[in-house]
């Protein structure tokens, strides 16, 4: 929108020529971000306590210290990040590329249904919330959605397209089935953060770091050069998702001031399911959906703890866990909450420098 007005006027005058530059459009939307987010932080957070009297429910079966500690804090303050993510795309993006809209479509669209979740849980006063069919339905919808947008504008070549990591020019046709495996990897990345939502500042900082690398990957694989010289798959237009990723980071970090330890806030599942879907979007569009699953490793270890909790509990009536997902299992061991925090965001660091290293390792 700023983006558009502000080039439209280069011609007049010549310093507004710096629009047309990417990164710098990159860094705006990323400030703009964090601006809007750090500033309506406050308001917002007063605002939802006012509204939610008893905050975020807590688990009854879960850590006895989240009772004691983290009674009364409010969720929902995805909203806080959704506001200031919107604000850098839409501002400093091209709005004409059907790959923001796409993105968007996900990560408002599973906002919502993050919204009516978190809203079931406090009008019901459980942690309970929607149902899992209903979740899974709408998301679903929503993905169907935001497949079709993403293989129409991709083009016959490449919209039916899986690109394998460390392998060459290697790309698989999937066809008609490639719908049915974004789906996969929307709801799959969405639902894995909302997994690892479960501590102060434990999601949004590993969501802020896998940003920052597809990012990367976004800008490389939208340049037909760095495209070609790195072996990768050149798309078309996706370089531009480096601003929608910049303004998660933005968004992020402003997040982020308020939900460090001891949160005034949590990002509820408005919050998680939108950044997962997110993720998912972009890995769909720059076609590094497995490499969404090395870069994001740490929401994968998460999911795959819950898979292996429940398995081994129906088929062998014992858990392998203490509790899961597994960061819970470290804090029934007696882990601080803090401790488990930054050794899985340096966790979230190395994997993110592994997805990277896919980029050239071909």
């Amino acid at each position: 929108m700023l983006y558009q007005t502000l080039y439209s006027l280069s011609d007049q005058y010549s310093f507004l020529n710096v629009f047309q530059y990417l990164t710098f459009r990159t860094g705006a939307s990323l400030f703009t971000a964090f601006i809007v987010s750090f500033m309506f932080g406050p308001m917002m957070i007063s605002w939802l306590k006012s509204k939610q009297k008893n905050g975020q429910p807590i688990r009854e079966d879960g850590p006895q210290s989240h009772i004691i500690q983290k009674q009364g804090t409010p969720t929902m303050g995805g909203f806080l990040i959704l506001l200031g993510l919107s604000a850098g795309t839409l501002l400093w993006a091209d709005l004409s590329n059907e790959y923001i809209w796409a993105s968007l479509l996900v990560t408002t669209g599973f906002g919502v249904i993050g919204f009516l979740d978190d809203y079931a849980k406090i009008i019901r006063s459980s942690s309970a919330g929607l149902s899992g069919k209903v979740k899974l339905t709408l998301e679903a919808a929503i993905s169907i959605s935001a497949m079709l947008i993403i293989i129409n504008k991709a083009g016959p070549d490449m919209g039916s397209m899986l690109a394998l990591p460390f392998l060459k020019d290697t790309l698989i046709d999937l066809g008609w089935f490639m719908i049915p495996f974004g789906m996969f990897v929307l709801i799959g990345s969405s639902n894995s953060v909302n997994l690892t939502d479960g501590l102060d500042g434990l999601a949004i900082m590993p969501v802020i770091i896998a940003s920052g690398t597809f990012a990367l990957i976004a800008y490389l694989a939208g340049n037909m050069v760095f495209a070609e010289y790195l072996n990768i798959s050149y798309v078309e237009g996706s370089g531009e998702l480096a601003v929608f990723l910049a303004s998660i980071i933005g968004a992020g970090l402003g997040f982020l001031w308020f939900n460090a330890p001891p949160a005034m806030i949590f990002m509820g599942d408005t919050g998680s399911l939108s950044l997962g879907g997110a993720l998912g979007a972009v890995s769909v569009i720059t076609k590094h959906e497995i490499v969404l699953a090395i870069v994001g490793g740490l929401f994968v270890l998460e999911t795959v703890s819950v898979i292996v909790q429940v398995v081994s509990f129906k088929l062998t009536g014992k858990r392998v866990f203490r509790m899961a997902p597994i960061h819970h299992h470290y804090e029934k061991k007696g882990w601080a909450e803090s401790t488990i925090v930054i050794r899985f965001w340096i966790i979230a660091v190395l994997l993110a420098l592994i997805g990277l290293a896919t980029l050239k390792l071909r």
